[in-house]
């Protein structure tokens, strides 16, 4: 049995803003000022274009691979099992991290009515044992829902995204109506004029949730082997849902910065605190007495992120189950139940899900462990874009990216900078994850479930040297590490980096013909 082809154009594009409008829109706005000020909404700007720039090198292979699990069945047609099996494998946990940080997201609001779900540490708020037994329930819940019925799937998705589109809109307007302070953006140009500032901004991207915000676009990726019409459907979803979001994200930016009590700030932004400061929109809204608003945050506050961990566990399956198909994970995990969905995929996502609340306590924990794995695994768009135009010169291209060098290079550039942009504490945790995922893919090898003959141990030319060259990259540089490669200079390291190692890549790509690449069953007619 295979997948079925079920979601229509609109379909999937309301799948991949579901997706992307998750605790990030309740979090980030404040976890981003507090780190840059007002020029957060530059921050914003940066991971927007950043984003559209990687997710436009996905639109036009996952066109022409319209295959589920693209993550990891792409890069095994460009470079072989040893840089598919890397990537899916970092690919897989950072979005299998997603639903447990929309969880999170949850029960973090709700202790503001209910203390006995999360307590202090450090200042930061960590489930108590009560919290972890909601959040199992409402894991499995997800996961129930996911495999009862597509026609649910689907009616449940169109009623989160209209609920939550409606109360962005109200609190934007609302906000900036009722409270708006324009002297709070005084400090925007004097700190996009500064060294200090611009690693400030630069650090918002990465750490204080800008960048998570945008990883639903991959949603189209994941998805492709299920879209109708995929010559559409996968660039709308792809690509248009990180324009119509950021348009979303910047709009409640600036309000929650217009809304701010000038008095709020004068202890300085890092100090940024207020009545309800587990769920920042909600404390605006009950500081100004806007009580109907309020009882609305707090409903969004369960239906967003719970909404966006549905459809992560949607694609997080995807994910398993192409590498279950490859062979890098147990073949039990690419089982499909009568209606098509991956069930044993699933309910593994789920039990391995529950212990990621353990090593990465709190929302930014998590987000920043996400981002940094998550960016890697974007890495593969422009690197097999190249690849396959050289791979493939005559395929026909329903839809061809312009200036596709161009477009690759600075895609690959910006992967590279916002795993840079995480620090290096989280660099060092995804190392050793990675180093945990070589275990598996050993022991795969050696049992002789792989293929030998597509094994790319050519591609080992350029992977270690990538993660390896990240690692001390981030080691040495100004994010915290050693503040070796100092501030400024650290873009031009990066820089030459990425052209060495993109040039590295493209040369070290597998010698696939047409035929090897239609005996995977990846060409399929609109």
């Amino acid at each position: 049995m295979k997948l079925n082809r079920r979601f229509s154009p609109v379909t999937l594009l309301m799948l991949s803003i579901n997706g992307m409008i998750g605790s990030a829109w309740l979090f980030a706005p404040l976890y981003a000022a507090k780190i840059a000020g007002s020029a957060a909404i530059i921050a914003w700007l940066i991971g927007g274009i950043a984003t559209a720039t990687i997710a436009l090198t996905f639109a036009e292979l996952s066109v022409l691979l319209p295959v589920a699990g693209g993550t990891a069945q792409i890069p095994q047609l460009s470079h072989g099992s040893l840089t598919s099996f890397t990537l899916s494998w970092v690919a897989w946990l950072s979005a299998l991290t997603m639903a447990p940080i929309e969880i999170q997201a949850v029960l973090q609001y709700a202790s503001t009515y209910f203390s006995s779900l999360t307590h202090l540490v450090n200042g930061i708020p960590i489930l108590t044992s009560v919290g972890l037994c909601w959040a199992s329930i409402l894991m499995l819940a997800l996961c129930i829902i996911n495999i009862a019925s597509f026609k649910g799937l689907v009616r449940f998705n169109l009623i989160l995204f209209i609920f939550k589109i409606f109360v962005i809109f109200l609190t934007i307007f609302l906000l900036i109506k009722v409270n708006f302070h324009s002297q709070n953006f005084l400090g925007l140009m004097p700190t996009s004029t500064s060294v200090s500032g611009w690693q400030a901004i630069l650090a918002a991207v990465a750490s204080g949730g800008i960048a998570f915000a945008f990883t639903g676009f991959k949603h189209g990726v994941e998805l492709a082997g299920e879209a109708k019409k995929f010559a559409v459907a996968i660039p709308l979803a792809i690509v248009g849902s990180v324009l119509c979001c950021l348009i979303l994200y910047i709009g409640l930016q600036v309000a929650f910065i217009g809304a701010l009590e000038p008095t709020a700030l004068t202890r300085g932004w890092s100090h940024l605190s207020f009545i309800g400061d587990v769920g920042p929109f909600a404390g605006l809204a009950a500081g100004l007495g806007l009580i109907w608003l309020l009882k609305f945050l707090y409903v969004d506050a369960a239906v967003s992120p719970l909404g966006a961990g549905l459809i992560y566990v949607t694609s997080t399956a995807r994910i398993l189950y192409a590498m279950s198909q490859i062979g890098y994970v147990p073949k039990f995990l690419s089982r499909l139940n009568n209606k098509g969905f991956p069930v044993a995929a699933v309910f593994t996502n789920f039990a391995i899900g529950m212990f990621l609340f353990l090593p990465f306590p709190g929302w930014q924990a998590m987000v920043s462990f996400l981002v940094s794995a998550m960016v890697i695994s974007y890495a593969i768009g422009p690197i097999a874009l190249l690849c396959l135009r050289i791979q493939l010169p005559n395929e026909v291209r329903h839809f061809r990216l312009p200036f596709s060098k161009l477009i690759c290079v600075l895609a690959f550039y910006f992967c590279n900078l916002l795993s840079y942009w995480t620090g290096w504490e989280t660099v060092r945790k995804l190392s050793i994850a990675i180093g945990i995922g070589f275990i598996f893919f050993i022991t795969a090898y050696l049992r002789n479930k792989l293929d030998t003959h597509s094994l790319g141990l050519k591609s080992v030319s350029w992977i270690l040297p990538y993660l390896l060259g990240l690692t001390l990259i981030s080691y040495l540089g100004a994010f915290g590490g050693k503040h070796i490669i100092p501030f400024g200079w650290d873009f031009l390291v990066i820089a030459l980096f990425s052209i060495a190692i993109l040039c590295l890549a493209i040369i070290s790509r597998s010698k696939h013909t047409v035929e090897d690449f239609a005996a995977h069953g990846v060409f399929q007619s609109t």
